[in-house]
């Protein structure tokens, strides 16, 4: 047993912060009490000035484009892809996937991840690496259509069945990249293999303005419509990554309790994709969680500055500060992916839940005035993850003070640059 004694608890179902001594075991946490009920045994003392909340959870991601960091700036999606990313990419491999995903994981672990969604190829080298680290991780392997398109379906689910539920880390969803790259009659393959399978799904959805307009099946049903024939509309989970371009007379029908919104502001931006109407999707309660992208588009893997970012970006555009509160603005980075990638107990400091959290230093000077009331919005929009002082995962902590226990951070970063190197 672990005890974290006399630390700050706040979590996105928390109005106020509050001091607890929280004990974790076997990777869950087993009591959360007031503060100072253990007087002994503590493996971090608090004293009322660290602050623990949920890890984030980074709900959409390409891992192992940590290589391509810096490659191919200051392009549109499609010529970005097209002419710089596609051409790169298909030059990797397992190995170059491994180095790329583990020094990723360093960036994450650093800045308070505790899970990360990732759609990308060598899947079963990103697994390995999320299982070296300790990582939990939701995983589907990028299925585009052509000729081997039902191979790379297999390769999926070969995936799920090496990996799905490892040690209680990995969970396995299936990956259509986009309906502009996946034949209409593969989507329906794959929505079937999905409930045949009891597997989510992740999808790239309305990422840019004239994405529609590529989509085979584009001018004889529109988005919806082309969910609903696909069969996707009754699978576990359906994780849709952007919805930059979601109609807002339409937004009823993605409330559904199976289906979220994988929110990328700082990608969309730097895209020049447009800005998704996060707060009008809330406002039809449709479940919206927080992703990065990957390091090629961002170019940060950097969870709370996206959630700063997600927050201050939604009352700008509407001019409007009372939207995407403090409180909502964590729930969109921790519990909201969480259950969208099949992790139903993680996202609250709540007893029976896991132990997956981050500790805060509150003696920061951009602190000074803090107290349990305005906690949160201290955190969201004065704090960054330069604020964090451990990673915890599944009761493990994984990042403390600039060092990684388990990992040779300085090897992995050194191999990621070779690789990097043979890839561009």
């Amino acid at each position: 047993m672990n005890i974290y004694r006399d630390v700050v608890v706040w979590d996105a179902e928390s109005e106020a912060a509050r001091r607890c001594d929280v004990c974790t075991e076997n990777g869950k946490i087993s009591a959360v009490k007031p503060a100072g009920t253990y007087a002994y045994g503590a493996a971090y003392e608090g004293r009322g000035r660290t602050a623990l909340i949920p890890g984030f959870i980074n709900a959409h991601g390409h891992a192992a484009m940590t290589l391509l960091r810096g490659f191919g700036e200051d392009l549109p999606l499609m010529d970005w892809l097209r002419k710089r990313i596609w051409p790169a990419e298909a030059k990797l491999d397992g190995e170059l996937v491994y180095k790329g995903t583990m020094l990723s994981i360093l960036e994450m672990l650093s800045t308070g991840t505790t899970c990360f969604a990732d759609m990308y190829f060598f899947m079963d080298s990103v697994a390995e690496a999320a299982l070296a680290a300790g990582i939990k991780a939701g995983l589907s392997r990028g299925i585009v259509g052509g000729d081997d398109g039902a191979a790379k379906l297999a390769e999926n689910l070969k995936l799920a069945r090496d990996y799905n539920g490892a040690r209680g880390l990995i969970n396995v969803q299936l990956g259509p990249h986009a309906p502009y790259t996946v034949p209409f009659d593969l989507m329906k393959d794959i929505a079937a293999a999905a409930k045949e399978n009891d597997l989510s799904v992740q999808l790239h959805w309305l990422e840019t303005k004239g994405e529609w307009d590529m989509v085979e099946t584009g001018k004889t049903m529109g988005p919806e419509e082309y969910l609903e024939k696909a069969g996707f509309l009754d699978v576990k989970h359906l994780l849709l990554a952007h919805c930059v371009w979601m109609d807002r007379e339409k937004m009823s029908f993605y409330a559904k309790p199976n289906i979220t919104v994988a929110h990328n502001p700082k990608s969309n931006l730097k895209l020049g994709s447009g800005v998704a109407p996060v707060a009008a999707m809330n406002e039809a309660h449709i479940n919206v969680a927080l992703g990065t992208d990957g390091a090629s588009s961002n170019n940060r893997l950097d969870m709370w500055d996206e959630m700063r970012y997600a927050a201050l970006l939604q009352k700008g555009v509407n001019m409007d500060p009372s939207l995407l509160s403090a409180r909502y603005a964590l729930r969109m980075a921790t519990k909201n992916g969480a259950e969208a990638l099949g992790f139903s107990d993680t996202g609250l400091i709540r007893e029976g839940w896991a132990a997956d959290f981050m500790l805060i230093d509150l003696d920061m000077p951009h602190y000074a005035g803090w107290d349990l009331e305005n906690l949160p919005g201290y955190l969201v929009y004065a704090g960054s993850s330069a604020d964090i002082m451990t990673t915890v995962v599944a009761g493990s902590p994984l990042y403390h003070m600039g060092e990684f226990p388990g990992l040779d951070a300085e090897r992995i970063i050194a191999e990621a640059a070779e690789a990097r190197k043979k890839l561009i």
